[in-house]
């Protein structure tokens, strides 16, 4: 990326131009299909939605969610709103607007879905489809207590910049595996949220 970005590369209308460019958009069946043949039986990989969401602000960010310490899943970790892709949602993009609703409170009609990216496949047994959106001001917050410990923002110009990741390795499950981190103030963002926010970049800004 070259240090000398404006700013104004990352307003909320060069942003939608860039990602209804340079994104995958959802087809109609991805956008307004039956989802079922999404979930998967014993012994393949579960399906989950993710939102993505950039708040449309003179200078945009991306919002964040904390899971519980008792969170079945990741516990602990910080991620996007999301969550598995079930037979009642009839869309990737319903599933991840649902579980957006569910987790924070912020209704579908604030969301502008720009596209998609590629399906992450996680070690744990997912395979997360990442819905790109962004998120329209004004919005109230309603975390659900029972699975967010807090919510916060990270500017997209910080995500979007090369010099924020860097790769960590840990033995796991009998292999060395390679992983993205990016490290905002108190918050450790890695995993397949690091991975995610890597794909964007890429995609986006490289």
């Amino acid at each position: 990326m070259k240090q000398n970005r404006q700013e104004n590369d990352f307003d909320a209308n060069r942003l939608r131009k860039r990602a209804r460019a340079l994104l995958a958009p959802f087809s109609e069946s991805e956008r307004d299909g039956d989802s079922g043949d999404l979930c998967v039986e014993k012994g393949e990989l579960c399906p989950a939605a993710v939102l993505v969401p950039i708040i449309a602000r003179p200078e945009p960010a991306v919002l964040f969610t904390r899971r519980t310490d008792d969170h079945p899943h990741h516990a602990g970790q910080i991620s996007f709103p999301g969550g598995k892709i079930t037979p009642d949602d009839d869309s990737i993009v319903t599933a991840a607007l649902r579980e957006t609703r569910e987790e924070t409170g912020i209704e579908a009609h604030h969301v502008e879905i720009l596209g998609h990216l590629a399906a992450h496949k996680t070690g744990t047994g997912f395979a997360i489809y990442p819905v790109v959106g962004l998120l329209m001001p004004p919005f109230v917050l309603r975390p659900c207590a029972r699975e967010v410990a807090e919510i916060f923002e990270v500017p997209l110009s910080f995500l979007m910049a090369r010099t924020s990741y860097r790769i960590e390795k840990l033995f796991w499950r009998g292999k060395m595996r390679e992983f993205y981190v990016i490290d905002y103030g108190n918050h450790r963002i890695w995993g397949a949220t690091a991975a995610i926010l890597k794909m964007l970049q890429e995609k986006l800004y490289e």
